[in-house]
């Protein structure tokens, strides 16, 4: 399901938003207070793996943190949301 999403949907996706993708270990923290357009790509519980990451970097997402713990989904939402908007 990943690959056809990667090959069909995120391109345009992407054309009008800006993509960010919450995953553990990256570089940058989760930005605060966005007004642009905005897809949020959350992993499954056990987040995504290291070539679904490389390959939503490669098509334009910006990697993101949300601390140092590993957060359920429903958490992580929460809190993107909340930190976001």
């Amino acid at each position: 399901r990943f690959r056809p999403f990667m090959e069909e949907q995120l391109p345009a996706l992407l054309t009008e938003r800006r993509g960010l993708v919450a995953h553990p270990g990256m570089e940058n923290a989760c930005p605060r207070g966005i007004d642009e357009p905005t897809l949020l790509l959350v992993g499954p519980e056990g987040g995504f793996i290291p070539w679904e990451v490389e390959q939503l970097l490669a098509a334009g997402c910006e990697g993101m943190h949300l601390g140092p713990r590993i957060l359920r989904v429903e958490t992580a939402v929460t809190a993107l949301l909340s930190r976001l908007f």
